[in-house]
């Protein structure tokens, strides 16, 4: 198609000739694209002109998690739109919830690829490694890698991811021996705690994971009970032995099984009237007592920020995984009260958060 606009010339003071030029104008404008009227009206926010993508851009996001208001999500748009993509605007956002149902991620991994989508954000290790799966091509950025990335195969180092992987790992040096420090805390007399984590979240050598809790247990004397989980329908039977074993308290390993059946466990821990610490607020929120980790929150915010250097042109390969840079302590009184325990003042101050 020539130039819209020609410049005559010399200015016609025929008027007529103006309603031609005006109706020529109005017959071309339904066939100019969007990226056309994008630069006719200006770049969007945060992109130069040179920038400005022809089309929405396409991301896809991947979560083994379940539809609906999520805060983790509003994060995450959050943080787009603080890089300058707003949904419905200048991106489109394909989104795909497995339910909890891990096989399912597989075939919505593929489903995002066949779109396909410029990126596939993926909202857990798991969900990571069936867009890996799908895909050595389309980048994917993943989100609270928890365990060990590099062991796992997702990246070959967090220094230099290598391949099609890049993202923010949940994972923190000493975090479960912290975690067993606050328990002893509000309980002092604790000598038998349940330790919940998912059996399929095991190191690429195999190791149990988080193996510094085995450590710090036994520095405190204490006896550490393992409740080993793979599917849902494993979470009750593993709860009972709990219970059975008469434990004292409880550590959540951080997951995305135990965080869609988080209220499930809290409400176990209440009934059992059992001190618990979890990895992320939002058991808290649901009623947990104390919550101890990365902010699930800044990681979901902080991803958007590859999304953008992928969308200009970066390659995962050279974006190196992202660490926690600080944990947030959580301290639902409430709880506390419930519980009948007293929050020592030296918790309170390392506090982040105090609910109640």
């Amino acid at each position: 198609m020539g130039p819209i606009f020609t410049q005559p010339a010399a200015t016609s003071a025929n008027p007529d000739d103006h309603d031609r030029n005006r109706r020529r104008f109005l017959t071309l404008l339904p066939s100019l694209s969007i990226g056309g009227l994008a630069l006719l009206a200006g770049c969007g926010p945060g992109l130069s002109s040179g920038q400005q993508p022809t089309r929405p851009s396409r991301i896809g996001f991947l979560s083994l998690g379940t539809a609906g208001p999520s805060p983790l999500v509003d994060a995450f748009l959050s943080g787009l739109q603080e890089v300058g993509y707003v949904d419905g605007r200048n991106v489109t956002i394909e989104y795909r919830f497995a339910e909890g149902r891990q096989q399912v991620l597989y075939d919505l991994a593929l489903e995002l690829v066949r779109l396909p989508v410029e990126v596939i954000v993926a909202s857990s290790s798991e969900a990571a490694v069936a867009a890996k799966t799908a895909t050595t091509t389309i980048p994917i950025v993943a989100v609270a890698m928890t365990g060990d990335p590099d062991g796992s195969n997702l990246v070959r180092s967090l220094e230099r991811p290598g391949d099609n992987v890049t993202g923010l790992t949940a994972a923190l040096a000493d975090h479960s021996g912290r975690q067993l420090a606050l328990l002893r805390d509000v309980l002092p007399s604790v000598s038998r705690v349940a330790f919940l984590w998912n059996g399929k979240r095991r190191l690429g050598s195999g190791m149990y994971p988080h193996a510094e809790i085995e450590v710090a247990a036994r520095a405190s004397g204490i006896q550490l009970h393992s409740l080993e989980v793979r599917a849902a329908d494993q979470l009750g039977p593993a709860l009972d032995s709990a219970a059975q074993r008469r434990v004292q308290g409880l550590v959540v390993l951080g997951d995305p099984l135990t965080f869609v059946h988080r209220a499930r466990i809290v409400d176990f821990a209440a009934r059992e009237r059992l001190p618990a610490v979890y990895d992320f607020r939002e058991f808290v929120d649901v009623g947990g007592l104390l919550g101890y980790g990365p902010s699930m929150g800044l990681l979901f915010r902080r991803s958007a920020s590859y999304v953008d250097k992928i969308m200009r042109g970066s390659h995962p390969s050279d974006l190196p995984v992202e660490r926690p840079a600080s944990t947030q302590l959580i301290v639902n009184l409430n709880t506390a009260r419930t519980l009948g325990l007293a929050i020592p003042q030296s918790a309170l101050d390392e506090a982040t958060e105090v609910i109640g």
